[in-house]
């Protein structure tokens, strides 16, 4: 498998269909949700199997010290094969190369024991997307 990490449109469109057929078909949560303007300003990570879309996730820089990791998508024939941690691993670690301290995520919450494994440490519940409870989650990087 390739990890690909950029903001070109290619990977853009790449991670918009991965995106796409795992929220909108799947999970039922609105288009013009996931598509919020903040792709061209985010930095985004694709997985590829020989040629074929495997995850995504993107991270968008809120200030020099923070960003919020978002749209973590995994293509349903690929999950549990650990696909989304090379996902959050990627970005973590692009995060630390650029001198973040904090990152930000609003997971399902059914997914609160699975990011506390990475170090995340729940904050609060937020909005419903969907039919999906979110909470805030954030992990501390340390430099």
């Amino acid at each position: 498998m390739e990890v690909m990490l950029g903001n070109s449109p290619e990977l853009i469109a790449q991670a918009h269909a991965i995106r796409h057929q795992v929220f909108v078909v799947e999970q039922n949560i609105p288009q013009q949700l996931d598509l919020d303007g903040l792709d061209t300003e985010a930095v985004h990570v694709v997985v590829t199997d020989a040629g074929s879309l495997v995850a995504t996730a993107r991270l968008v820089q809120r200030d020099k010290s923070c960003a919020v990791m978002a749209r973590i998508a995994v293509l349903k024939q690929y999950r549990g094969a650990g696909v989304a941690k090379r996902v959050i691993n990627a970005l973590l670690s692009h995060a630390t190369k650029i001198g973040l301290t904090v990152i930000e995520i609003h997971a399902h919450a059914y997914l609160r024991d699975y990011y506390q494994h990475f170090g995340f440490h729940y904050v609060k519940d937020v909005e419903v997307v969907g039919e999906h409870q979110l909470i805030e989650m954030h992990y501390c990087l340390n430099h």
